[in-house]
């Protein structure tokens, strides 16, 4: 099981590779979007936002998320670094159920170029 250390680890490499990113990919990240992404397995939330290409005060809160965010994720942490480190396809942990993405439908149509 992932630690809270590594889950927020895999998230700054995240913002790292967003920030870095370009073409389309910086394109699909230049949303201005609130972000939470609840690790269930931990019990608690990333919370931040997705702005110009890059993940912001991005800060831990205890159990789920204080409010509802424009993107909402949730996964077990060992599935949040495994996603990061190139290991596990997003479309087929959405699919399976092993990832749960909750975004509105322009949102979805954007963010599926970073998927």
């Amino acid at each position: 099981m992932a630690t809270l250390d590594q889950c927020r680890a895999a998230l700054d490499r995240l913002a790292q590779n967003l920030s870095s990113a370009g073409g389309g990919v910086r394109g699909a990240a230049a949303l201005d979007r609130s972000l939470s992404c609840r690790i269930t397995d931990l019990d608690v939330t990333f919370v931040g936002r997705l702005a110009d290409g890059t993940l912001r005060d991005v800060t831990s809160v205890a159990g789920p998320p204080p409010y509802k965010a424009e993107i909402r994720l949730a996964m077990a942490g060992d599935d949040l670094v495994a996603l990061v480190d190139g290991q596990l396809n997003f479309a087929r942990a959405w699919g399976s159920g092993r990832v749960k993405l909750e975004a509105g439908l322009r949102d979805l149509m954007r963010l599926r170029t970073l998927l």
